[in-house]
């Protein structure tokens, strides 16, 4: 057995790593901003992309965020990779961070909604919201909402939410958005990857005709940071590292849906291993994904038409 095993083992990493992004495209004069970027798939999405263009890595850590810009700078040599604070658990940090980087860029090309929660004991953003939805879905929301017109005047340009194949798991709850009456973590998890694929296919479906897309994306299971919250996933994780997606495998759709030149019309789509993935019936639902676009906008105290 431990021959065939040693025998195999390049074969199962080679299927568990999935698909590369191929395309070489550059990204001269063009800015991507990649939130979540200090650690895990975000990382090495900014460290893929800074070796094309200029990044900017919003993050809630600075120092952690500063570390990571710095090492992604001396391996890339490109001295364009800079840091900004994001916190997608508080609406002030967001609104802070937009205006200074409209103030600051004056182009902004392709925006990458990577960051995330998962697992969270329940707990509240700093305005109330449920952690996985605050973080996930209407912190997100909120940024591409204020950062949409400036994508707009860039196009064309490319709005990317990393989602997850946990959506399949997930339902959007609006007589209990908050979990107040009822609270699993896995789940309130699986339903914030839902309200990605739904905030996706809405924007996509509200950009038609214009030059700007929004793709949504499953990364697959990878050996990242995001299990935290868990004692018992962090120990299964390290148990079965061999069978999970390193951070740089992870990053691959990522990058693709940002740079593929075979993606600059398609729109409304969920990738996976660089290809397109099979959505589940709950996230190819319209009339569930307008009423979330309605009530995300009055969580969010915003008029987005």
């Amino acid at each position: 057995v431990s021959v065939l095993l040693f025998v195999a083992a390049p074969y199962i990493r080679r299927y568990v790593a999935g698909e590369r992004c191929k395309s070489t495209a550059r990204l001269e004069g063009k800015v991507v901003i990649v939130t979540g970027a200090n650690t895990g798939i975000g990382k090495e999405t900014a460290r893929e992309l800074a070796q094309r263009g200029k990044v900017i890595i919003a993050c809630r850590d600075i120092a952690k965020a500063d570390a990571a810009a710095s090492e992604i700078r001396t391996e890339t040599g490109n001295q364009q990779v800079i840091v900004k604070k994001l916190d997608l658990a508080d609406t002030k940090s967001i609104r802070e961070f937009a205006e200074k980087f409209l103030a600051e860029e004056k182009e902004l090309h392709i925006l990458i909604n990577n960051a995330g929660v998962m697992l969270c004991p329940y707990s509240r953003t700093a305005d109330g919201f449920e952690m996985h939805l605050g973080v996930n879905h209407l912190g997100h929301f909120l940024l591409t909402f204020l950062l949409l017109e400036r994508l707009k005047q860039c196009a064309p340009a490319r709005i990317v939410n990393v989602s997850s194949l946990a959506h399949h798991g997930g339902r959007i709850r609006f007589h209990d958005l908050q979990g107040e009456k009822c609270y699993n973590r896995g789940l309130a998890y699986c339903h914030s990857k839902l309200a990605n694929v739904l905030f996706t296919r809405e924007l996509a479906r509200r950009l038609q005709g214009k030059t700007s897309t929004a793709n949504a994306l499953h990364p697959g299971s990878v050996s990242s940071e995001l299990v935290r919250h868990s004692f018992i996933m962090t120990w299964l994780w390290k148990i079965f590292s061999f069978f999970l997606k390193t951070p740089c495998e992870g990053a691959q759709t990522s990058i693709y849906c940002a740079v593929a030149e075979e993606l600059d019309s398609v729109t409304g789509q969920y990738f996976s291993d660089c290809q397109p993935a099979y959505v589940s019936p709950r996230g190819r639902d319209d009339e569930t994904a307008k009423k979330l676009w309605s009530v995300s906008c009055e969580l969010l105290g915003i008029q987005w038409d």
